[in-house]
């Protein structure tokens, strides 16, 4: 059996949520090797903050961005080789702050790859100053009279910019790996939020307690249903929060507009491939 872990010293907080969905995400491509895929065929991507220190424990080729850099480097991997099943991994400070710009535009675009956004709701790594998620109220010492600017809602966001693959789970092993997996299989910009509670600067507000499934009869093709679902939670009051799959569809993607990135795919080929 295949393992994609790494001898590196985890230095994450004891019982940090993000070990959890490190091992969602190892089972997930660990899974994927032992049925037959090349460990070569998968590449990551992390920012800046707690989350990316996940570049750290996994096994795997990447890189290690700048902050808010994310998707434009995993653009890159797509277009350098559109056989890579890229995975760029992002906090909510990384995605809806510096980097807000491509988060909008990878979505529009189509990017075939999958976008994963741990959300705490602070910037965790430089000790629990506001993100543009961060609930009215919440006081730090950035903020004393308490963040006055309403958050925004991602899943909207992502709606509104065109993903064609929108997800949310709490940070479980399983509900990791189950979503990353029907992400892998879907050809298009796939967007996952996963809800994990700081321990030090945004502790769990009973988040874990109001999170439900998404009802069987959630018809995931509907952009209405899922516009409607992901208004139920927004990152200000939480009374029920749903989670699964919220949205859908087939579309174009960005490589498949271009006949030099088609042809790559049909050969499984690279730029590397062309001599020169």
């Amino acid at each position: 059996m295949t393992s994609v872990a790494t001898t590196t010293k985890n230095t994450w907080c004891p019982g940090c949520p993000n070990h959890l969905i490190l091992a969602g995400v190892k089972n997930f491509i660990e899974s994927e090797i032992n049925s037959g895929k090349s460990k070569d065929n998968f590449a990551i991507v992390s920012g800046i903050g707690c989350h990316a220190k996940i570049f750290d424990y996994l096994n795997i080729n990447g890189l290690n961005s700048l902050h808010g850099r994310v998707l434009p480097t995993c653009l890159g991997l797509k277009v350098g080789n559109p056989n890579l099943n890229v995975i760029g991994f992002s906090g909510d400070g990384d995605a809806y702050a510096e980097g807000m710009e491509h988060t909008v535009h990878a979505a529009r675009y189509n990017v075939d790859m999958t976008y994963v956004v741990n959300n705490n709701q602070v910037f965790a790594l430089t000790l629990g100053e506001p993100t543009p998620t961060t609930e009215l109220g919440f006081k730090d010492k950035t903020t004393p009279y308490g963040v006055k600017v309403k958050p925004l809602n991602p899943l909207k966001l992502m709606l509104a910019a065109g993903a064609t693959f929108v997800a949310r789970v709490f940070a479980d092993i399983n509900q990791v790996q189950e979503v990353l997996k029907e992400a892998q299989k879907h050809k298009g910009f796939a967007f996952i939020e996963i809800i994990q509670p700081c321990l030090v600067f945004h502790p769990d507000k009973g988040y874990k307690e109001k999170v439900y499934k998404l009802e069987s009869s959630h018809d995931k093709t509907s952009f209405e249903q899922a516009w409607r679902k992901a208004d139920e939670f927004d990152y200000n009051t939480a009374i029920r929060i749903p989670v699964g799959i919220f949205y859908q569809k087939e579309a174009e993607t960005f490589e498949d507009k271009f006949a030099p990135l088609r042809k790559f795919k049909e050969e499984k080929k690279s730029w590397k491939d062309i001599k020169r």
